[in-house]
């Protein structure tokens, strides 16, 4: 099973970027569908991005369509999302997962966190307007 750890996150002005890393360890790291989700104090859980093993197909929440983009590395074993357009409504605690399986991490609404392989920690991301 793999390790997650998140990095990127922080204090942007509305209209601005960010851009999130999700460093992986562990075996087989290009065997695992990743997501990107995200919290905000007092919602739920919500899907953001999916990238599939070998990075050929993306799938995105319509919130963030046309603003982000999910990408991987399979040689360094990192997800990426870039956030542009950032607007206040973004802001969140960011966590990327990986399962094995993409109907599970894009299914609608999302699975419970123990329903998915591996999860990181996360990280906020804070847009100011």
């Amino acid at each position: 099973q793999v390790q997650l750890v998140e990095s990127g996150g922080g204090l942007v002005q509305a209209g601005g970027s960010l851009k999130l890393s999700c460093a992986a360890s562990g075996r087989a790291f290009s065997s695992y569908v990743m997501g990107w989700f995200r919290q905000a104090p007092g919602k739920e859980r919500e899907f953001v991005a999916a990238i599939t093993w070998s990075g050929s197909r993306t799938f995105y929440a319509d919130s963030v369509k046309g603003r982000f983009t999910i990408s991987r590395d399979n040689a360094k074993n990192t997800v990426y999302l870039q956030m542009d357009s950032l607007k206040s409504e973004d802001t969140a605690v960011y966590k990327c997962a990986a399962d094995r399986s993409l109907n599970t991490i894009v299914a609608t609404p999302p699975r419970k966190p123990d329903e998915i392989d591996a999860w990181g920690q996360g990280t906020q991301v804070t847009v100011s307007s």
